[in-house]
């Protein structure tokens, strides 16, 4: 579980999320419900964060292939 996701220090010690998912069968369900709340972020963080890429990929590729096509139409002979 190791990740750059911010954590509100004051809120969620790191450490105890990574104490709880390591050793989840003996952690309390206030420390499973914490652990959850901060992976459900995390999760959700990520997701948006692909999506955007994504989007960010798919328009340089259409752009790249728009550039491409015009510089090789330019200099076929």
């Amino acid at each position: 579980m190791e990740n750059h996701f911010k954590i509100e220090k004051e809120k969620i010690d790191a450490n105890k999320i990574l104490e709880t998912v390591k050793d989840y069968k003996n952690s309390s369900n206030k420390d499973l419900h914490i652990a959850l709340q901060f992976i459900e972020k995390d999760f959700e963080f990520t997701k948006t964060n692909l999506i955007k890429m994504s989007e960010h990929l798919d328009k340089l590729e259409y752009t790249y292939n728009l550039l491409y096509k015009e510089y090789t139409s330019r200099n076929v002979q």
